[in-house]
């Protein structure tokens, strides 16, 4: 077992990722031993004692003021969902971190499915809060080729960037885009450490993907929320497309995820060619869904 906390293990990871030079400091004669900033520096940057921060990293200290864990962050230089991230992990070391409730966040509406439908032709679909692809329209599934080929319980969306061999051409850059995956893992999982489904899924991921094994390493955290992606896909070919991300009430951390493209482009058209013809048949898009 790795020395520690998570909260340690934090610290460290995104101490080693700032140099003297970003935060103003010199660089200092010689070969640094340590990646990024050392303790004493950290400290010194945040207001604390040099002891205090280095029994923070080693798990001996646990319970951080909201004003250290602030001053750290603002050392740290942390966007603001690494520094909502810090925080988690202070309660987590404190031990007044409240465990989340169960939920059915697998199971999808029925008014959220009529939903999927409704925005046809756009591609749609429902992830969990850990992406786990709980429902589509025909668009989405074709968007995502060979993902639900898969078993229902292995239509993960970062499991398929890391190992499925479309998922690693798909989407392009694909570093980039698997960097936001691995930073959102981070992020949520920041609400339910405890959780046994992203403990299965990362375990899997760091046992079969070195990639991610490398990204996991960083400590990135980011929410997602809208943008654009681009892809390269084996039916339609190359298109960028924007997409909305919204939280669904009431579902332990449900998204609906819906892309589009502006009306008379060429990304407009290889998008439209994702939907089947035969819409007119087709019924609202369960969880199981159909294969592509």
């Amino acid at each position: 077992m790795s020395e520690g906390t998570e909260l340690g293990r934090y610290l460290r990871a995104r101490r080693a990722r700032i140099t003297p030079e970003e935060v103003g400091l010199p660089a200092g004669a010689g070969i640094r031993r340590t990646p990024g900033l050392r303790r004493e520096e950290l400290a010194t940057l945040a207001g604390v004692s040099v002891d205090y921060y280095t029994r923070l990293e080693r798990g001996r200290e646990t319970n951080p003021s909201p004003a250290v864990v602030d001053a750290l962050s603002r050392a740290l230089r942390l966007c603001e969902d690494a520094h909502e991230r810090l925080h988690d992990l202070a309660e987590l070391a404190s031990g007044r971190y409240t465990q989340p409730q169960p939920t059915t966040e697998h199971t999808v509406r029925e008014s959220v499915l009529r939903m999927l439908e409704a925005v046809r032709p756009l591609p749609a679909y429902v992830v969990s809060r850990y992406n786990h692809a709980l429902a589509a329209n025909p668009a989405a599934r074709r968007l995502m080729p060979g993902l639900w080929d898969w078993p229902p319980e292995q239509r993960n969306l970062t499991r398929y960037l890391f190992l499925h061999p479309v998922g690693r051409t798909l989407y392009q850059p694909w570093e980039e885009n698997v960097t936001k995956s691995v930073a959102h893992l981070r992020a949520v999982g920041g609400a339910d450490p405890e959780s046994p489904e992203l403990a299965a899924l990362v375990g899997e991921l760091l046992l079969n993907s070195p990639d991610f094994a490398r990204i996991w390493a960083r400590y990135d955290v980011g929410e997602r929320g809208g943008g654009s992606k681009t892809f390269a896909h084996p039916k339609v070919g190359m298109m960028t497309l924007t997409y909305e991300v919204m939280t669904l009430a009431r579902t332990g951390g449900q998204r609906l995820v819906v892309y589009q493209a502006p009306p008379g482009t060429a990304d407009e058209a290889a998008m439209l060619r994702l939907e089947p013809a035969a819409r007119a048949v087709a019924g609202p898009s369960g969880q199981e869904g159909e294969r592509t």
